[in-house]
């Protein structure tokens, strides 16, 4: 079993090919140390919290759990991360973005932040325009967003 430092968070260096998208969602990863004091304790060998966190850790290959956290929190779900190049549509408009920060919010949604390309008018009033170039979303396992416009498209969709 590999372990880890913290410089190898951003590429999770020492994994075999795909292994970073194998880990767990930090909901996943608490559940994971919750079962485990569950399990010890009806062994009669309780452990606390923070001792099941790191054990957990150390069954996926990380040093701690310090480690394993900022892991599965530079992935984001769908593997992306800061930096990643995404394409798709804001309010309807086609763009091209970098993200900026993609942060894990439950089993399959993240929060990203995007800087496009080109900046894209918000409104739809033919007299009044509002052009954003840095947007947010939160983005679900399909690759839209929850939030609708008043005609029910999705607010963003990435093309995954």
């Amino acid at each position: 079993m590999t372990t880890h430092d913290k410089s190898d968070t951003a590429g999770l260096a020492g994994q075999a090919p795909g292994r970073a998208r194998d880990l767990p969602t930090p909901a996943e990863a608490k559940a994971e140390a919750r079962h485990l004091r569950a399990a010890r304790a009806q062994d009669g060998q309780p452990i606390g919290h923070g001792q099941a966190l790191e054990a957990v850790a150390h069954g996926h290959g990380f040093r701690d759990w310090n480690t394993m956290a900022a892991a599965i929190g530079a992935l984001g779900p769908a593997g992306l991360r800061a930096g990643d190049r995404v394409t798709g549509r804001y309010l309807s408009q086609p763009f091209r973005a970098t993200v900026l920060s993609a942060e894990a919010l439950r089993p399959g949604w993240v929060r990203l932040e995007l800087d496009l390309d080109e900046a894209v008018d918000v409104v739809t009033f033919e007299s009044f325009s509002n052009w954003r170039k840095r947007v947010r979303a939160e983005v679900g396992p399909e690759g839209q967003s929850r939030a609708r416009r008043s005609d029910g498209t999705p607010h963003m969709v990435l093309e995954l």
